[in-house]
Formats: C-alpha cells, structure tokens, sequence
C-alpha cells in the first residue's frame, strides 16, 4: 500500500511524539516540571543539571575527586573504599580537616585564591558564613527534589541552596555508674541545678555548642539564664570532651553535663571497666553538623556532586554510624540516631537557628563568666 503525503506527514507526526513519549519515561528528556526548575534555578544564579546520568557521565570524564572532610579518619576512608566500588572509575582522595584551626587555614586559603585542587570541603561552623562565597551554587534542593539527586531536602540548607548537612550530634548526659547510681542521674537539664550538684560535682565543656543546641529550641533567653545558674553550680570546667569521657571511665571524674552523645557510646563501647553510661533526656538537645560544600572553583563538580549524594545514602549513613556510632543524620529515615529519637521532644539547632550558633556560644561563655578549663 503506497501512502500519500498527508498520510506520510501524519505517520511523522506520531512516530516524533511517541519518541518523545518514550524518552520522557526513560528519562533522557526532561519533563515540564524539570525544565521549569531549571530556568528558576538559572534565574537566580543556580546550576541545575536535569538528568543524572549526565552527572555520572560528566564525572566518568573527570575521573578525579579531592575531598577534605572533618569526618574521623577512619571513617571517611570507610566511605572512600565503598564510593569507589560503587564508582570505580572514580579517582578518590581524601584528607582530614578538622577542628578550628584547620579550617580557618583553608579559609584563608581560598581568599587568597588557592585551595582550587579541592572539589569537596566542609564548611566549618565557626566561619560559616565566610565559606558560603567559595561555595559552588548548585540548586542541590531544586534537583533533589526533582529526583535528580537522592537527597533529602531538609538536610540542604535552604536559604543558600547548596551545603548539605551530612551527620548531626545529639547531647546527652555521661556518667561513672559506680560513682553515681543511675536513679541519682538527671531527668532532666534542671535537676543539674539541685543542691546536691552543687560545688564541682560534674564536669562542662567550655565550648557550650550544646547550649546553642537548647537555646534554638527553648529560646535564647531559658538557655542563658540556665548557663548562668550552671556556673553557680561550681562545676568542673573542662575543655573537649575525650579528657572528660577518659576521666570518668578512669574514676576520676562522676558525670559529664551535655556530653556528645556519639562520643560517650563510643568511649563506652572501649571503656574496659564497664562503668561509663550514656543517657538521654528530653528535651534532646542536637545540632546539625559536617555542613558539606562543593568548592566554586572545583575540577571535578560532577564527581563531587556524587560524593556528597553518596555519604547521605543508606550505605553513607550505615559507615558513618558503623565507625562514629550515633553520629548520622537525625533527619536521614533509618539512621541509628532517628531511631534513638522517634517519639522524644527534640531542640535542634538546624538550618533556621545555625547562622545564630557562634552568638549563642559567646553568650554562654560570657554566662560562664569565661572560665578556664580545670581539667585539660
């Protein structure tokens, strides 16, 4: 059967929009609600990639990826080793940048115009805001949400679009349970402030991001006026908490005040004694933390975006937890710390509280009346 021209034409037509069909399905053109993510994204400044295996396949070709990260070293190379299984074709290096010293270096660092060999770095606390301007701008919320990247949203700070908050810490109380016995032990933040407590009966960590941790939840003016009644309690100043955890598993010492509970399982998991505990009241104080950037100048963005999408995975979250227990993503489904959490009363310093962190620390310091660490 021969076909005339407006058959042939009609026949064109069909088979293009069945194509076009086809592809919109299996993913290798974009859809309506993409395309107008992308032109918002765009507007304001933003990269939007539409289409993951670009990304994938834009990191094949890059091939190299240079991360420091402020997780423990033997975590993050837990996570390199099951990145690159995953993405072998991947040339994966990374190195430890951690504490207040380090990042400030690099800091100063990338405003002198260097730092340019590394795609991947944590942002760290203190400097946050002066990190944001070396931050490539990636619209990482907008392709999350269109499932481009496995990300989920509320972990992405939302006012900058493009750091991530990979883990969180929650606070607890430790303590030497053959020094105090457990139904001795707060209940709650106020019964620190009992009579019995008074006069160098636990020990506080001068740098009080648990305080901001607290203030973000129940307000500025409770969390001061509490530190200001803490120091009246004579307490034991002490400066980082792997002194504090070692002086109680040793016998030194009977309670650590909003100790990292991450840090208190993990020293209790090696205290050979068996006398350290961990315990959790509510409200639960927590804080988001390794706030993940993506270098402005980065030789591999591609590589990094899938670095960043791999440590918030389940297999990122479970090596972060295998190796720094309880220290995932309270926000992550199925990470240890959102089950230690479901159902409790959480203060969180998240993203809507975080850029008032370093004031909130300088305020409870000065509560403390700037304390020297008695223990060091």
């Amino acid at each position: 059967m021969r076909l005339n021209a407006a058959n042939t034409v009609l026949l064109s037509v069909i088979l293009c929009l069945w194509t076009a069909t086809a592809n919109i399905v299996a993913g290798t053109l974009p859809d309506a609600g993409l395309i107008k993510a992308k032109k918002e994204a765009e507007s304001g400044g933003y990269i939007f990639l539409t289409n993951r295996e670009e990304i994938v396949a834009k990191a094949r070709k890059e091939g190299r990826l240079r991360v420091l990260s402020s997780l423990d070293p033997e975590t993050f190379r837990a996570l390199s080793k099951a990145f690159t299984k995953q993405y072998p074709f991947i040339d994966l290096h990374v190195e430890e940048l951690k504490g207040t010293d380090a990042p400030q270096r690099f800091l100063l660092e990338l405003q002198g115009g260097g730092g340019t060999k590394w795609d991947v770095f944590d942002a760290a606390p203190e400097f946050y805001q002066d990190f944001i301007p070396h931050v490539k701008k990636f619209d990482v919320p907008g392709m999350a949400r269109q499932g481009v990247l496995s990300i989920p949203t509320n972990i992405i700070d939302p006012r900058y679009r493009n750091v991530v908050s990979i883990a969180s810490s929650i606070f607890g109380i430790g303590y030497n349970k053959n020094l105090i016995a457990a139904e001795r032990v707060p209940n709650a933040w106020e019964d620190f402030l009992k009579p019995e407590f008074k006069g160098r009966k636990f020990m506080v960590d001068i740098r009080p991001q648990g305080f901001a941790a607290l203030a973000a939840g129940l307000g500025e003016e409770w969390a001061m006026d509490y530190a200001q009644r803490i120091k009246g309690q004579d307490p034991i100043w002490v400066r980082g908490q792997s002194r504090a955890l070692a002086a109680m598993t040793a016998g030194e010492q009977s309670m650590l005040h909003l100790a990292y509970y991450h840090s208190c399982m993990r020293a209790r998991r090696k205290d050979p004694s068996r006398s350290l505990e961990c315990k959790v009241i509510e409200p639960v104080p927590a804080r988001i933390q390794e706030m993940t950037a993506i270098g402005d100048k980065a030789p591999n963005p591609h590589a990094s975006l899938l670095w960043v999408e791999f440590q918030i995975s389940t297999t990122g979250q479970r090596i972060i937890d295998e190796f720094e227990p309880l220290k995932s993503s309270v926000y992550v489904p199925g990470s240890e710390l959102a089950k230690v959490t479901q159902g409790k009363k959480m203060s969180v310093n998240n993203w809507e509280t975080f850029h008032n962190s370093a004031k909130w620390e300088q305020m409870a310091i000065k509560a403390f009346g700037f304390p020297q660490a008695g223990l060091k």
